[in-house]
C-alpha cells in the first residue's frame, strides 16, 4: 500500500478561500481514485495561504484485473448485429461463447481486463483533478491560458516517493517545495509526507489550519491575561487570520487614550475589517485600550517594531474615525433628515425619505398592538432611524449603521428608548441575531420591515429560487421573530394592507392579491423557521389552508395542540380515518359527478353506528365551532378525540357504498360531515401520515 501527496504552491490564496478550496481537491482526487477501482485507507487536506496539500494512504501498486461480460444478440440474429456486437468488444467469433437462456441462445463476450499499475493512473486523475477545481473567481498569468485563483508557483507531486508527471500551464511537478516565504524561501526536496511536514515546520510553516488556530486563540489569550484583560470572542476573525499566515506570532499592542473616547463599536470594526487586529476587554465588558496583532514573522527584537509599526498604522486609521465621531456631532440627527431626499431606496419606490415617511404613517397601524409603545416617540425613532446613514461614520464603517445613530441621539438628548429604536430597528438581521424586544424598538422595526416587504411585493419583485437580490426572505424571517418572540397579535393582512395603500400612487397592484401573496410568503418562512424547533411543516400547511388566519400567535397556539393531538392514538386514528373517508368521497364525487357536501338526512339513517356518528358529529361541530372561538384549541383537540370510537364504529359496521342509491348518498353525505368537523380545526388532507 502506498501514499500520494500533492501540494500545489502558489501566491497567497484569499483565506475565505482555502479551506473550501482544500475540501474539494480532496474531492475531486479520491472521486478520481474510486472511479478507477483505487481504493484507499485515507485521505486528509491542508490549507495555509500558499498552498493546498493533500496526503491520501493506502493506495494498492496496481488496480485489481476486471472480468466483464457482456451479452450479445441472439445466434440467429442478422449478421449485422453480429459483427457490430463483434465490434463493440474487440473480438472475434470464435473468442465468444454461446449460452442456453429461456429466450434462445445469445452470444457472450467475456472481456477480461489487466489492471494498471496505480503509477500510470494517478497522473491522469490529479491533472483532471487540479483542472476542475472549481474557483469563485480564477485569473490568468503572463501569457498562459489556464485559469487559477493565483499565479501557481510549483506543484509537489510524489507516489512512494516518485515524482508523478504532472502539468499545469507553464508549471510541471517535481519532488521540491518552499518553506515560509521570508524565513525559508529556498527549496526543500521531499521524499514523503513525514518528510514533508517535518520540513515545512522546521522552515516556519505549520500546514494543520486548525494547529495554527488553537496557538493564535492560545497566545492571545495569555497575552490578555497577563494584563488582566480577555479577548473579544471574534469567531469569524479568527478563521480569517489563519488563513493569513503560515507561522503566526501574537503580539500585543496599545490604543493611545484619545481615542477611547470614540465608541467602541467604531474602535473594534475599524481594528478587526481593516486592520485584522482582536479587541480586549476588561473584566466588566468595557474596551480596554489594548489590541492582539497576529504577524506572520519571527522578528530578532522580539517583535517590538512589528508592534510599533501596527500601532503607527492603527493610530492613523483611528486618527480618521475621531475625525468622524467630532465632526458628524456638530450636526444633530433632525437636521440630517431632509437629506435623506437625496438617497434612492429603490428606482420604483423612492427615496429613503419617502420610505421613512411611509413607515411613519404605518405606524399608527402597527403601534395599538403593542404594550408600552405610543405613537409620538415612534414617529420620532423612527424619522430618525436612517438619519446616520447621511454622516461620516457610517460613510466609513457602513456596518455600524444604526448603532451610531443611537450614539449621535443620545448625544442629541433624545429619550434613550428612542435612541435604542434607532440602533435596533434594523434586527434582527438572522435567525442567531437577538430580536428586539422595546415595544418602540419592536414597532419601529416591523414597520421598516413590512414596509419594505409590501412595497417590494407591489412592484414584483419577489424572490424567486435560490435569488433573492433584496434578502426579503430574512426581511419575512425579522418580522416573525419580532411578533412571535414578543407575543404581538398583530393582523397581518390588515397590516399589509394599510402598507400597500401608500404605494398607491407609485403601483398599479392590488392591495388583496399583495396582501395574500405576502401571506402566503410568510407561511414558508414561518415553516422554515419552526423547522429547527422540529415543528413539521405539513401542520403549519394544514392550518393556513384554512385561510384568512393571519395572527401568528393564534396559528402557532394551534399549530401546538394539533401537534400534541396526533401524538396521541386517538389523534393518529382519527387522521386515518379523515384520509379515508375523504379518499372514498374524492373516487365516488368523480365517478359521479357530484359533490357530496352537506348535512345527512337523519331520519334516512338505518344503523346505530349512523345515529351515533350523526350525533357526535353534530354535537362536536357545535363545541368545537365555541372553543376555536375562544382560541381554546386544547378543548377543541379533546372535542375531536371523542369523535374516534363512533368513526371507528362506523367503518367497521357500516357499508358507504350499498346497493340502495339514497341510502349510499346519504351514508356519503356523513363522510363529507366528518371531513368538515375535522376541518374546522385544520385541513387535514395537508397532513402527512
Amino acid at each position: 500500500m502506498e501514499e500520494l501527496l500533492l501540494e500545489l504552491f502558489s501566491e497567497e490564496i484569499p483565506a475565505r478561500m482555502q479551506a473550501r478550496a482544500a475540501d474539494d481537491l480532496k474531492r475531486l482526487v479520491t472521486d478520481g481514485l474510486k472511479k478507477e477501482g483505487l481504493e484507499f485507507s485515507g485521505a486528509k487536506a491542508f490549507a495555509t495561504p500558499r498552498r493546498l496539500t493533500l496526503v491520501i494512504n493506502g493506495i494498492p501498486e496496481k488496480q485489481a484485473d476486471v472480468s466483464e461480460e457482456k451479452r450479445g444478440p441472439r445466434i440467429d440474429a442478422p449478421e449485422q448485429a453480429i459483427n457490430g456486437f463483434l465490434g463493440s468488444v474487440g473480438l472475434t467469433l470464435d473468442q465468444i461463447e454461446q449460452r442456453e437462456l429461456p429466450k434462445g441462445t445469445f452470444y457472450f463476450a467475456v472481456i477480461e481486463k489487466k489492471g494498471q499499475a496505480a503509477a500510470n493512473v494517478l497522473p491522469s486523475i490529479l491533472n483532471s483533478a487540479i483542472q476542475a477545481l472549481p474557483w469563485a473567481k480564477s485569473q490568468r498569468w503572463g501569457f498562459h491560458d489556464v485559469r487559477w485563483i493565483r499565479p501557481l508557483q510549483s506543484i509537489l507531486a510524489l507516489f512512494n516517493g516518485a515524482v508523478m508527471p504532472i502539468e499545469f500551464g507553464p508549471v510541471s511537478s517535481s519532488n521540491t517545495t518552499r518553506g515560509h516565504r521570508f524565513l525559508a524561501p529556498d527549496a526543500m526536496e521531499i521524499k514523503d509526507f513525514a518528510d514533508y511536514q517535518a520540513k515545512l515546520r522546521d522552515a516556519y510553516v505549520m500546514l494543520d489550519g486548525a494547529a495554527r488556530r488553537d496557538l493564535i486563540k492560545v497566545e492571545a489569550d495569555k497575552l490578555a491575561a497577563s494584563e488582566g484583560l480577555y479577548v473579544q470572542e471574534n469567531i469569524a476573525l479568527l478563521a480569517e487570520i489563519t488563513g493569513l499566515v503560515e507561522w503566526p506570532v501574537v503580539l500585543m499592542g496599545q490604543i493611545d487614550d484619545e481615542f477611547m473616547e470614540v465608541p467602541p463599536e467604531v474602535l473594534t470594526s475599524s481594528m478587526a475589517k481593516h486592520q485584522k487586529y482582536f479587541s480586549l476587554e476588561n473584566k466588566d465588558g468595557t474596551l480596554a485600550p489594548r489590541f492582539i496583532v497576529v504577524s506572520n514573522m519571527v522578528a530578532n527584537d522580539g517583535g517590538d517594531a512589528i508592534r510599533a509599526g501596527n500601532e503607527r498604522v492603527l493610530r492613523a486609521r483611528l486618527y480618521d474615525a475621531k475625525f468622524f465621531w467630532d465632526q458628524d456631532r456638530k450636526q444633530n440627527l433632525l437636521s440630517r433628515v431632509p437629506d435623506l431626499e437625496d438617497i434612492v431606496f429603490h428606482a420604483k419606490m423612492g427615496t429613503l425619505s419617502a420610505k421613512v415617511y411611509r413607515a411613519e404613517r404605518l405606524l399608527k397601524h402597527i403601534v395599538p398592538y403593542i404594550a408600552g409603545a405610543n405613537v409620538e416617540d415612534a414617529h420620532r425613532a423612527n424619522r430618525l432611524a436612517k438619519a446616520d446613514l447621511t454622516t461620516g461614520m457610517v460613510n466609513e464603517f457602513p456596518d455600524l449603521q444604526g448603532v451610531i445613530g443611537r450614539y449621535y441621539a443620545m448625544h442629541d438628548g433624545e429619550k434613550p428608548e428612542v435612541a435604542d429604536a434607532v440602533a435596533e430597528h434594523y434586527s434582527p438581521l438572522g435567525p442567531n441575531d437577538n430580536c428586539p424586544s422595546k415595544p418602540l424598538s419592536v414597532a419601529v422595526a416591523l414597520a421598516d420591515k413590512i414596509d419594505t416587504l409590501v412595497g417590494f411585493f407591489a412592484i414584483d419583485e419577489k424572490p424567486t429560487g435560490s435569488k433573492d437580490p433584496f434578502a426579503l426572505r430574512r426581511a419575512a424571517l425579522s418580522v416573525i421573530r419580532l411578533i412571535v418572540e414578543n407575543e404581538l397579535r398583530l393582523p397581518l393582512l390588515e397590516i399589509f394592507k394599510a402598507a400597500h395603500s401608500h404605494y398607491e400612487e407609485l403601483v398599479s397592484s392590488d392591495a388583496d392579491a399583495v396582501a395574500g401573496d405576502l401571506l402566503d410568503f410568510f407561511a414558508d418562512r414561518l415553516k422554515v423557521h419552526l423547522k429547527d424547533k422540529g415543528v413539521r411543516h405539513d401542520l403549519v400547511s394544514a392550518v393556513f389552508a384554512l385561510g384568512g388566519e393571519d395572527d401568528l400567535i393564534r396559528l402557532l397556539s394551534r399549530v401546538d395542540a394539533l401537534s400534541n393531538f396526533l401524538s396521541t392514538d386517538d389523534g393518529a386514528n382519527l387522521l386515518t380515518a379523515y384520509k379515508r373517508a375523504a379518499n372514498i368521497l374524492r373516487i365516488e364525487e368523480k365517478k359521479d359527478g357530484a359533490n357530496y357536501a352537506g348535512l345527512a338526512d337523519s331520519g334516512a339513517l338505518e344503523q346505530d353506528e349512523e345515529r351515533v356518528l350523526f350525533g357526535g358529529l353534530a354535537q362536536a361541530e357545535s363545541g368545537i365551532s365555541a372553543a376555536l372561538k375562544d382560541e381554546n384549541y386544547e378543548s377543541a383537540m379533546k372535542i375531536l378525540a371523542n369523535l374516534r370510537a363512533p368513526v371507528d364504529r362506523f367503518f367497521e359496521e357500516v357499508t358507504v357504498n350499498c346497493n340502495e342509491g339514497d341510502l349510499r348518498v346519504n351514508r356519503l353525505l356523513l363522510l363529507s360531515q366528518i371531513r368538515s368537523a375535522l376541518g374546522g380545526v385544520a385541513d387535514f388532507s395537508f397532513i402527512e401520515g
